[in-house]
């Protein structure tokens, strides 16, 4: 039941929101809409309102805006022809069709700052509970400059330059004042002793030393088929808890006792539901993505997260959401990136199935969860509809600004196979996805 209310909430609403967004603009330019759908396929209920039917159709991965007139190598045109009619999309300037095209990404792309600015301003900024806990160092890379000058886990940094660091978002604060260039004071307590570290402020903020520090215990989220950790039983949902009897107390610090194994067999202790389970597993050799050699088992795995709310002005809130955007947007466009360079396979994507089990997850966690789970695949439909992808948006304005500039339209039969090519590439490439998603349920044995 989770899952099929997480679906609705999650992925039925980003979709209704990018139609409305074709909506709107098709009619804003007096474009006349005969269908506006969640979902493809045959009908199954609905309404009719003016010259639009609205409906919901049997298939819910997707949905459509099918306008008056609309090009007949469109997948979702129809069948009756254009007829020149002034309401007609056809009969509309290039750069509005366009514009048409773009709206539905652009609400996908603006929805996010909407939905998390509001939860900002009603409920409260988030943040994780351990922010207002002493900061005190739960575990230390070998190659972190403080511990080549003695600090070790459970030190707590009492002191930045002077001033005190009674909690982790207060050394968070203060870190975020201090210059690249400027010498870097530490006061760190041992055992109820302060004593003032100095250290090049380029060295500490620019390391990776300080993703280690953070007492949040990690939760695996994803583990990859005919991987050592499949091969050994390790399940979605575990939480590490140490390797070989030593304590875990984040993800930066799981990673390290893998490279640190030199390729020799580990003992993984999880916890899994009230149980206490312990794992043999082999880490193979692979390359990173540097492509340097690291060892690794095949498992993704995020924070636990706790969170706390912390009230925020209206402007603050939305300043907020704004920010969060535009980072899942430059996340998202590296991704991209990585996909098309192959750096990052497409295994790694999640499709519908995929996408089913996280909502449901999220509706287990709570609002903020679905919140930030809308969020991000309002962001991932904005920026992939973008993409100059024939049968996508981006596909389609592509096709405008090549008739703009041969000042005539393609022939039917190429805007066809055009359209054509794009829905085969999609569909493989949903096939594939798809594919992947079940395989990840499907239960492992070692």
């Amino acid at each position: 039941m989770d899952t099929i209310l997480g679906v609705v909430l999650v992925l039925g609403v980003m979709i209704l929101v990018h139609e409305w967004g074709h909506f709107i603009v098709a009619r804003f330019f007096g474009v006349r809409v005969d269908v506006f759908s969640i979902g493809f396929g045959p009908r199954l209920f609905g309404w009719k309102r003016g010259a639009t039917d609205y409906r919901v159709s049997a298939l819910p991965l997707g949905g459509y805006v099918r306008m008056g007139g609309q090009d007949l190598s469109e997948v979702d045109s129809g069948d009756a022809a254009p007829t020149g009619a002034p309401d007609e999309l056809m009969s509309k300037p290039r750069w509005q069709r366009a514009l048409i095209s773009f709206a539905g990404p652009a609400v996908n792309l603006l929805m996010p700052i909407l939905l998390l600015g509001g939860f900002f301003w009603i409920r409260g900024l988030p943040y994780q509970s351990y922010l207002d806990r002493p900061a005190v160092i739960a575990a230390m890379s070998k190659k972190d400059p403080l511990a080549k000058e003695g600090v070790v886990p459970g030190d707590r940094i009492a002191e930045i330059n002077g001033q005190p660091t009674a909690t982790w978002q207060q050394l968070d604060e203060r870190l975020a004042k201090v210059s690249l260039e400027s010498p870097l004071e530490l006061g760190i307590e041992h055992q109820g002793i302060i004593r003032v570290v100095h250290l090049p402020g380029e060295e500490f903020l620019k390391g990776e030393a300080r993703r280690w520090y953070a007492p949040v215990p990690t939760i695996v989220r994803d583990v990859t088929k005919d991987q050592p950790a499949a091969r050994a039983g390790m399940r979605v949902e575990d939480e590490v808890v140490s390797v070989d009897g030593k304590e875990i107390s984040n993800w930066n610090e799981f990673v390290g006792r893998i490279q640190e194994s030199g390729g020799k067999p580990i003992a993984v202790e999880v916890k899994r539901g009230e149980k206490s389970v312990t794992l043999q597993i082999l880490p193979e050799l692979g390359k990173g993505e540097d492509g340097q050699p690291v060892y690794r088992i095949g498992v993704a795995a995020a924070p636990k997260e706790m969170w706390s709310f912390r009230k925020v002005t209206f402007l603050a809130a939305f300043q907020n959401a704004s920010q969060a955007t535009w980072f899942g947007t430059e996340e998202l466009l590296r991704v991209v990136g990585k996909l098309f360079s192959g750096r990052l396979s497409v295994k790694q994507l999640q499709g519908v199935v995929g996408i089913a089990n996280q909502a449901g997850r999220a509706v287990q966690e709570g609002s903020f969860a679905v919140i930030n789970l809308m969020a991000v695949i309002s962001v991932n439909l904005g920026v992939l509809n973008l993409l100059p992808i024939p049968i996508l948006d981006g596909g389609n304005i592509l096709l405008l600004t090549l008739e703009s500039i041969r000042r005539r339209d393609f022939s039917l039969a190429f805007k066809e196979r055009f359209v054509q090519v794009g829905l085969v590439f999609i569909l493989v490439l949903f096939a594939y996805v798809m594919y992947n998603d079940v395989v990840r349920l499907l239960p492992t044995h070692s």
